[in-house]
């Protein structure tokens, strides 16, 4: 599925968090046509989940006066291949995914071997980690017209919410 067809959907099922701070807003589906397909609704999901952590990145970021070289990520999402390549593709940088994404429990792990000396010091527990790197492939100007798509889907969640 080369794209979404024009459809975007806002996870909003609780409200919107950062940087909208809206808690009246609810999930929104928006560019429906007769020829959206299942694949196009999976696709604007999967792109939801992006989307998200983008916007949640910026407004950590605004004013911080940091920037980030990539990404590194962690979790049952990050497993999809395709979500982390779209996610480099929308921040326009490398996003690192670990050989083990589920690092809470790698983490209860770790501190265990520490404490039996199996790794004698942290440094060299985390010199045992790999990692795949999704490097981006879009241009600024596709990233800028997902993001815009994306805010048009946000706009119509926040007008349904303030009435």
């Amino acid at each position: 599925m080369p794209d979404t067809g024009g459809v975007h959907f806002v996870p909003a099922f609780v409200g919107l968090g950062s940087p909208y701070w809206e808690a009246g807003a609810r999930g929104t589906i928006t560019g429906l046509t007769r020829g959206t397909t299942r694949a196009h609704l999976v696709r604007a999901a999967l792109e939801s989940i992006a989307f998200s952590s983008v916007e949640l990145l910026a407004a950590m970021l605004t004013g911080s006066g940091l920037a980030i070289p990539r990404l590194r990520v962690d979790g049952g999402a990050t497993s999809n291949d395709w979500l982390m390549q779209f996610q480099a593709d929308l921040l326009g940088k490398p996003v690192e995914r670990p050989d083990l994404v589920e690092t809470t429990a790698l983490g209860a792990a770790a501190l265990a071997g520490l404490a039996l000396g199996v790794w004698p010091r942290l440094e060299e527990f985390v010199q045992t980690r790999r990692f795949r790197a999704f490097e981006p492939r879009s241009t600024e100007a596709q990233r800028r017209s997902w993001l815009a798509g994306w805010r048009r889907a946000v706009d119509a969640a926040l007008h349904w919410a303030r009435g």
